[in-house]
C-alpha cells in the first residue's frame, strides 16, 4: 500500500488548525493580548508532527481506514502543550531565541509577561479539551494521565528541558544526551501515538507496540533535529541555526559526528518499524510519517 506522505501531511495539518481554530478563544475575545499571543505561536505554521502522529496511530489501531470521531480535538490538545513548550523554551532565560518557524517569538512580539501567560494558557486549555474527548471515561483518564507524565519532571518533557540547561557548557555522554532527547522531545511524541491508540480502544498489546515504536521515533526526530541545526540555515530550519553548539548543548552529533548520527536515526526507524508488524498494511501511513522524521530537511 502505498501513501503519499505529502498528501497526509496536509491533510492532517489541515484537519488539525480546524480543530484549534474551533477551540482556541478568538483573537477578540478579551483579554485580547493574551488570546492574540496564543494564536500567534498556535498557527505560526508547525508542521502538526505530533498530531498527526497521533491520528495516524488513532486509525491504524480502528482498523476501518478511518480517523475515529474526535481524536482531531486529541491531536489539538497535544500540539497545545507542544507550543506552549516552544514559548517558554525561547524565552531569554531559557533558550533566548527570537524565531521559532520563521516568525519572531511570542515574547519578541507580545513581551515576556505575556509570552510566559500565553503558554500557561495553552497548557490549561489543553487540559480542559483532553477532559471533553469523546471516547469511554476510562480511556480519557488514562490518556490525561499518560499525557501528564509525558510533559513532567520524572522522564518527561519539563525534566528533559531542565537535563538539557544543566548539561550545558559541560562535555556531553551518550548517556547524558540519551536521557535529554528521551525526556525532553521523545516523551511528548511516544504519547502522541500511544494516546491515540488508547482513544481507538487499543489493546494492551498494541500499547506496548507503541510505545515502544515511539519511543524509537522520537530519539529518531531529536538526533535528525540536532543533525539539522548544525547543517541547516535559518531560512530553511524557520529558526535560529547553530544555536547546539553556540550554547555548548548536549547533542547527538556533539558525541557521535554527523553521518554516525544520521546512520543511528535510520537504524531507530528500521527498529521501530518492526514494532508495528501486528498492525499489517494499516500501518503503512504511520511508517510513512516515521520516515518523514528522518528525511526532512526543517
Amino acid at each position: 500500500m502505498q501513501t503519499d506522505i505529502r498528501a497526509l501531511l496536509e491533510s492532517g495539518a489541515a484537519r488539525t488548525d480546524q480543530a484549534l481554530q474551533r477551540l482556541l478563544p478568538s483573537s477578540d475575545q478579551v483579554p485580547v493580548s493574551i488570546h492574540r499571543a496564543m494564536r500567534h505561536s498556535v498557527f505560526a505554521g508547525g508542521k502538526r508532527l505530533r498530531p498527526i502522529l497521533c491520528m495516524e496511530a488513532a486509525r491504524m489501531v480502528a482498523k476501518d481506514g478511518a480517523y475515529p470521531a474526535g481524536v482531531e480535538d486529541l491531536g489539538s490538545a497535544i500540539e497545545m502543550l507542544h507550543t506552549y513548550s516552544l514559548i517558554h523554551d525561547d524565552l531569554p532565560a531559557l533558550d533566548n531565541d527570537d524565531l521559532r518557524r520563521g516568525k519572531p517569538t511570542c515574547h519578541v512580539v507580545y513581551g515576556e509577561a505575556i509570552a510566559i501567560l500565553a503558554g500557561d494558557a495553552l497548557q490549561t486549555l489543553a487540559y480542559s479539551v483532553l477532559g471533553a474527548l469523546r471516547c469511554p471515561p476510562q480511556a480519557a483518564i488514562r490518556i490525561v494521565q499518560l499525557i501528564a507524565e509525558a510533559t513532567g519532571t520524572v522522564d518527561g518533557m519539563i525534566g528533559g528541558q531542565v537535563l538539557d540547561l544543566e548539561g550545558e557548557h559541560s562535555q556531553p555522554t551518550e548517556a547524558s544526551v540519551l536521557a535529554i532527547h528521551r525526556a525532553k522531545t521523545g516523551a511528548l511524541i511516544r504519547v502522541s501515538l500511544v494516546s491515540g491508540g488508547v482513544f481507538a480502544g487499543a489493546t494492551q498489546q498494541q500499547v506496548a507496540a507503541l510505545t515502544t515504536f515511539g519511543s524509537k521515533a522520537g530519539l529518531a526526530f531529536q538526533i535528525i533535529d540536532d543533525v539539522l541545526d548544525m547543517t541547516g540555515d535559518a531560512a530553511s530550519l524557520g529558526k535560529t541555526a547553530g544555536k547546539d553548539a553556540a550554547s555548548s548543548k548536549a547533542t547527538w552529533p556533539a558525541v557521535h559526528g554527523v553521518a554516525a548520527s544520521i546512520a543511528d536515526a535510520q537504524r531507530l526507524i528500521d527498529e521501530a518499524f518492526t514494532e508495528l508488524t501486528i498492525f499489517g498494511e494499516c500501518a503503512e501511513p504511520l511508517k510513512a510519517v516515521a520516515r518523514y522524521l528522518i528525511e526532512r530537511t526543517n
